[in-house]
């Protein structure tokens, strides 16, 4: 029978409160009541993504994310869909470099369905998993390359990126996108491999958040999920460490088909779960996060060089995470020109620091953000599957806002100095086909802000699978 313990509010959780519980066959469950309104939100990580990989078989973490969406033994082809949409709920699933997660919202009274299908889904899948269904979604993820990152402006610049900042052989050298020839290389087999390592309840975290009866809730789980056999021959990840700094300057030009010229740039940053990771987010906030941060006020309203100009965290487990800084040139404007403007601006900010009034304002900034997350049911199944998968406590989920709030002035002018530096960037530069000619409006519509990197990173599927 699973186990759990009593759930306690944590100083710095707002009230928030989740119990956590393990059945015999290793699936960790966590739920979270809230009975604000009449749903409930399931969420399930995998701990499989593209950091998984090896070389030549890219973009099966991805792929796989598809195939669990074409039917499994008692549940046929669309019937997924079928199911929780007619239940009146919604669903998807994403993949990134360091998971693979499902998940549903539900009306209360229709969450059984959800997890009956999450678990027909991990332990039946391979009954249904043909090479037809292998066939179709193979196309699916190939035109959903196509449509998002090589026929699009800007569309492969976090590939490319990736590319640059992490070296060939490094487990986040590759994006969870793939590439069009390991899809086409992939085999029935390979799949089915892929689901016997990695899509087992051992390698997986089950949340459950809502208008929820936790005792109900934990026997639908132990009832659905407690006779799927655990495995046990999951590889480690390869290892993801690099030195604190590039050390050097990385640079690729691309002449594209762009409506104007990009300045774009991935600095080396710490890892996610961590003080110096919190503070370089509030970093980066100050001077690259929206209208009021310092790069927006520089280069779009003062210097007018640029229509678009961000700066944004992707948050990495197993590997330096990434600052990721992208600008859209206005009119005719070179990129020395604005790169010149962006360098003054990150060495003064890391000879001064933030002022007070920054501070206070980036903190506020992602305080919302982060309570705009946990305020929602599905936002805080998700933050527990993340924090109990990546860091194995999802309890850290619920005093993320107070540990943004400790973070010191100092702490984030001690990363930026040391971090946000010309020898520690790759940097990718985007010159439109010669004889093109800008279009400043049309940039800022194809350019990516603050959330760029995550974005891409989250390949985030529709109901047209």
């Amino acid at each position: 029978m699973p186990m759990g313990h009593t759930a306690t509010a944590q100083a710095g959780s707002g009230g928030l409160t989740a119990t956590e519980h393990r059945l015999a066959n290793g699936l960790r469950v966590v739920l979270s009541e809230d009975h604000l309104t009449p749903v409930a939100a399931v969420c399930l990580w995998y701990d499989v993504g593209s950091r998984h990989e090896v070389k030549g078989r890219t973009g099966l973490a991805h792929l796989f994310e598809h195939l669990m969406f074409q039917g499994s033994a008692q549940v046929k082809g669309n019937g997924h869909f079928e199911l929780v949409q007619g239940a009146g709920g919604s669903l998807n699933g994403t993949t990134s470099f360091e998971r693979t997660n499902y998940f549903e919202t539900m009306p209360t009274h229709e969450l059984e369905l959800a997890l009956w299908l999450e678990a027909d889904r991990m332990g039946s899948l391979l009954a249904a998993l043909d090479d037809e269904s292998m066939e179709n979604q193979r196309d699916v993820v190939k035109n959903e390359r196509r449509q998002r990152y090589d026929n699009v402006p800007y569309g492969t610049a976090f590939e490319k990126l990736t590319a640059l900042a992490y070296p060939e052989g490094h487990p986040y050298h590759h994006t969870p996108i793939g590439s069009m020839a390991d899809l086409d290389a992939a085999t029935l087999e390979d799949a089915r491999a892929f689901f016997r390592t990695y899509y087992a309840p051992n390698n997986a975290v089950l949340s459950v958040v809502g208008d929820i009866d936790p005792e109900q809730t934990l026997a639908w789980v132990e009832k659905y999920f407690g006779s799927i056999p655990g495995h046990d021959g999951k590889p480690a990840p390869r290892d993801g460490s690099l030195p604190e700094t590039i050390g050097e300057q990385l640079r690729e030009v691309v002449e594209e088909e762009v409506p104007a010229r990009a300045l774009m740039a991935a600095y080396r940053l710490p890892h996610d779960g961590t003080r110096a990771c919190d503070a370089a987010d509030l970093a980066l906030t100050v001077l690259g996060g929206g209208e009021s941060s310092r790069l927006y006020n520089r280069l779009v309203r003062r210097d007018r060089t640029a229509v678009a100009a961000g700066f944004g965290l992707l948050r990495l487990a197993g590997a330096p995470s990434l600052g990721w800084l992208d600008v859209k040139t206005s009119g005719d404007v070179e990129v020395p020109v604005i790169e010149t403007a962006i360098d003054e601006e990150l060495a003064r900010f890391a000879e001064e620091g933030p002022t007070p009034e920054e501070m206070e304002r980036a903190q506020a900034q992602l305080e919302r953000e982060w309570l705009d997350r946990l305020g929602t049911v599905a936002g805080r199944a998700d933050e527990l599957c993340r924090y109990a998968v990546l860091f194995g406590d999802p309890q850290l989920a619920l005093t993320a806002v107070q540990r943004v709030l400790e973070i010191t002035a100092e702490e984030v002018q001690e990363v930026a100095k040391a971090r946000l530096r010309p020898d520690n960037r790759a940097v990718l530069v985007y010159e439109p086909v010669a004889g093109e000619t800008g279009d400043a409006e049309t940039a800022e519509d194809a350019g990516t802000t603050d959330d760029t990197a995550a974005a891409a990173t989250d390949e985030n599927e529709e109901a047209a699978k």
